[in-house]
């Protein structure tokens, strides 16, 4: 039998893939098997350990007794499943230190544009549209939901490409101390953003994953009605530039 997948011989697509995020949350639910076994881990401990006492001693009255020990199986899923609430709480807030983190770089990328576009607007003219849209996020950062900071993020790398160009335009400007430094400062953010979005990605996927982990995940999640989170997402602008032809 040959491979099921073969490199070399099996169909291809020459015009290649593209992949996209979906924009979509998913809602952590459990269906009636899942209820009838929590259940049942509370109902047949019961008899379970009056057999286990009655095989051990043959007496009805010990067995009676053993009966007690019923409950301790859905204790101990009890037990598990407040476990599992504090664990997802715990990831829960660190996604969002995740998400604070970034915003607090975009919000000193803002910072650092504004400043740049003021100087050079004194040394050329500058289209008034950059400093508008740099202006108006100078006020904070601060998304109220995934699908806002994406959108953020992409405005402010929209500006900043204006600004490039700009600066390319005007060689004699890379001399200047104040504007060089500003480039290099804003190059250092982006790293910084592009690397807490890679924290708060898999901080996501730990998340989308464990809301979704049978059965003791899965059923607090569905108890507290959670739902899977958007990661980042790249903008549809910088996904046209990054087919580009660079050099």
């Amino acid at each position: 039998m040959g491979n099921e997948l073969d490199e070399t011989t099996g169909p291809v697509n020459a015009e290649g893939r593209d992949v996209n995020v979906i924009e979509k949350q998913l809602k952590a639910e459990v269906g009636a098997g899942t209820k009838f076994l929590e259940l049942a881990i509370w109902i047949l401990g019961f008899p379970l350990a009056f057999l286990i006492g009655f095989i051990a001693s043959f007496n009805v009255q010990v067995a009676l007794l053993s009966m007690l020990a019923g409950v301790i199986p859905g204790l101990i899923f009890q037990l598990m499943k407040m476990n599992a609430l504090a664990y997802l709480r715990k990831l829960q807030q660190r996604i969002q230190a995740n998400a604070s983190q970034i915003d607090n770089y975009l919000e000193q990328r803002v910072v650092i544009l504004q400043n740049l576009a003021a100087l050079l607007s004194k040394s050329i003219d500058l289209d008034k549209d950059v400093m508008k849209t740099v202006a108006a996020y100078r006020g904070g950062v601060n998304p109220t939901s995934d699908q806002v900071r994406n959108e953020t993020s992409a405005a402010i790398e929209g500006a900043f490409s204006r600004i490039n160009v700009a600066f390319e335009a005007y060689p004699d400007l890379q001399a200047q101390d104040n504007i060089a430094e500003a480039m290099r400062q804003n190059s250092y953010l982006q790293k910084e953003i592009t690397a807490a979005r890679t924290l708060y990605n898999d901080s996501v996927a730990s998340w989308n994953q464990d809301i979704f982990a049978w059965p003791v995940k899965q059923i607090v999640a569905a108890k507290q009605g959670y739902t899977t989170r958007i990661p980042f997402t790249a903008s549809q602008a910088t996904k046209d530039a990054a087919r580009g032809t660079f050099f």
